[in-house]
């Protein structure tokens, strides 16, 4: 499933206004009437679950962004539509900033893999692409969906894992802990739909406490004792465009120091890491 194909621009809009965050979840609630997904659905059963969402945390993730989103019973089939607020809308964002651009996920409570693949597509699509701002000045609906499909790539939002002639067990061990969310995030926009992550430690740990080493505890960094290891069997075709996309948050793996990518070969893998 790709993201182009459960946009639909019928419930797409560039003129909303909303002066507050209720308000402005209960326009995106109407605004999805207007496709076939929702019709079935009545405005104040999706408004009911986008707005207990909002309550669980703000989906607004900064700069004027926001992701409501909600698996909704009933909805047999994904839908995701963008509203527009010109002027902003208090949404209490990350950032404290007003939300301009909505971007608005529904789908059956049952699919939680494609709504997470969809979640981080978009999020990743929003964050490295100019798409927002191209969104934030459109004056027609049309111009929206256009956007999208224009900053859409090869592996983007909402991709399907491929099929794999061969597997790899893939190993990714970091020591700073705020890699892990756009590593994790990344694999979402692979397919990827489970993995597996060891709390480790670095051997400095250790040295630290032998009497040979004493006078180099002070310059040995506890907090970069702490690591994580990330394990999930993947494709062995995505492994090198997994790597480069790490770097991409990393840096180059082979000049730095504290993260290390590994492949693996698999002679025998049965069962699945899949989150329940």
């Amino acid at each position: 499933m790709n993201l182009t194909d459960v946009l639909d621009v019928r419930a797409c809009a560039t003129d909303l206004a909303a002066k507050d965050k209720q308000q402005a979840i209960w326009r995106l609630a109407e605004l999805a009437g207007k496709s076939e997904a929702a019709a079935d659905l009545d405005s104040e059963t999706i408004f009911k679950a986008l707005y207990d969402r909002e309550q669980q945390g703000s989906t607004g993730f900064g700069k004027e962004i926001a992701l409501p989103h909600a698996r909704v019973p009933g909805m047999k089939s994904f839908l995701v539509y963008v509203g527009v607020f010109p002027r902003g809308v208090p949404f209490d964002a990350v950032d404290k900033k007003k939300v301009k651009v909505c971007f608005v996920i529904l789908g059956p409570p049952e699919r939680v893999q494609e709504h997470l693949r969809l979640l981080a597509g978009i999020s990743r699509l929003l964050a490295h692409t100019n798409a927002k701002q191209e969104i934030q000045r459109a004056r027609k609906p049309e111009v929206i969906i256009e956007s999208i499909q224009r900053h859409i790539g090869e592996g983007e939002a909402g991709q399907p894992a491929e099929p794999a002639e061969a597997l790899k067990l893939l190993l990714v061990t970091v020591y700073v802990e705020s890699y892990m969310y756009d590593i994790l995030e990344l694999f979402l926009d692979f397919g990827i739909e489970g993995a597996t992550i060891l709390e480790s430690t670095g051997m400095s740990r250790y040295i630290s406490n032998v009497p040979l080493f004493a006078e180099f505890i002070g310059f040995m960094n506890e907090s970069k004792n702490a690591s994580k290891t990330i394990l999930a069997v993947v494709p062995e075709r995505h492994v090198s465009r997994i790597a480069h996309r790490i770097e991409e948050v990393t840096g180059d793996l082979d000049k730095r120091e504290g993260a290390i990518v590994l492949a693996l070969d698999l002679s025998f893998a049965k069962g699945s890491m899949k989150m329940m």
